[in-house]
């Protein structure tokens, strides 16, 4: 789903680069668990395959009319996904050092002036680097309402996926100001769910947007809201009719990505219902052994069927829901060096 990569938005542990390690829990520069003789997970598999598209085995990438570009996002949504199922620990380690590369980091959360509420967070979540203090450079963002908001020439383009995204972030690193939590619960609609865009006439749930905020609302200890939300998103899974999936804001069938964020929401709120429901859609989109070599282990969008524009999106955010760990929680530690391949016969 593009609209996740758009909205600038999301993910997470922390690692130090160029730096001591944490002691905290730490998404790379691990060592490599022994090697497990036990058959890897459908989760495991689907990372497996998302960790041989990264780029000189280091980054994902994007193209747009013809010309390639580096997708700082998507990179950082693959490490969540290989921390999720404890694999691919060499690939998260190049992945965080491709992140801070020259000029990679700084094209992504803004320079000089320049600095994105979205991409920031998102990075926070995914990595804590020796050169750039993300956490600070949060605080910075941070308004008087209480919302994470955009220094840009070009307009703030932040969202409700910032700001939840800054919270989880954030409540990761020592706490997340009040101020940061009130406006997020004030976003929230007659329904439960929650926004993608704050400030309009009509509030309009959104999905991902709820999923999103569910999971910061929990990790900061505001169970009724989160639940509030969850009972939404419950009920538009049911509108499937029990095919587990959830359909995206202005799309018209379930998808990979939408299900895969309201899947972990559910895990993390100890849903289990609904998050096995979701579980079990994401499975059906997996291709297995009766697929090409090179497709086994990924997930497609939706039902249409495997397609590589889109592959790498669905797999990395589907993971989320077949993983189910929840972004306040999700850590590198002891993840394999291995990028596991589906189990098939032959």
């Amino acid at each position: 789903m593009t609209r996740f990569r758009a909205r600038a938005a999301v993910f997470l542990i922390t690692a130090t680069v160029g730096c001591t390690a944490l002691a905290a829990p730490a998404l790379a520069a691990q060592s490599a668990a022994p090697a497990k003789t036990a058959a890897p997970t459908r989760a495991q598999a689907a990372s497996g395959w998302l960790a041989r598209q990264l780029v000189n085995g280091s980054h994902l990438v994007t193209v747009f009319d013809g010309t390639t570009y580096p997708a700082q996002g998507e990179t950082i949504d693959a490490l969540l996904a290989f921390a999720a199922t404890k694999t691919a620990s060499g690939a998260q380690t190049r992945a965080i050092d491709w992140l801070e590369g020259s000029s990679v980091l700084s094209n992504y959360i803004g320079a000089g002036t320049e600095s994105y509420a979205g991409a920031t967070a998102k990075t926070a979540l995914a990595a804590k680097f020796g050169k750039v203090n993300l956490i600070a450079r949060l605080g910075k963002l941070l308004a008087k309402s209480g919302r994470y908001s955009d220094h840009s020439a070009y307009g703030d383009y932040s969202n409700a996926f910032s700001q939840s995204l800054a919270i989880i972030a954030l409540s990761r690193h020592g706490g997340v100001p009040a101020k940061a939590v009130t406006f997020l619960l004030s976003a929230e609609c007659k329904n439960g769910g929650f926004p993608l865009d704050f400030g309009q006439k009509t509030c309009v749930s959104d999905p991902d947007s709820t999923a999103l905020a569910a999971q910061a609302l929990l990790a900061t200890g505001h169970r009724a809201a989160a639940d509030r939300g969850l009972w939404w998103l419950a009920y538009e899974q049911n509108v499937e009719k029990g095919n587990g999936g959830i359909i995206a804001t202005g799309g018209t069938a379930p998808n990979a990505n939408t299900t895969g964020l309201a899947g972990e929401a559910f895990a993390a709120a100890g849903w289990k219902v609904p998050a096995a429901k979701a579980a079990t859609f994401l499975r059906s989109l997996q291709r297995g052994c009766s697929a090409p070599a090179a497709q086994r282990g990924a997930l497609a969008y939706d039902k249409a069927g495997f397609a590589a524009s889109t592959a790498v999106d669905a797999t990395a955010q589907g993971i989320l829901g077949l993983a189910g760990i929840p972004l306040a929680k999700v850590s590198g530690h002891g993840s394999a060096a291995t990028a596991p391949t589906l189990a098939c016969a032959s």
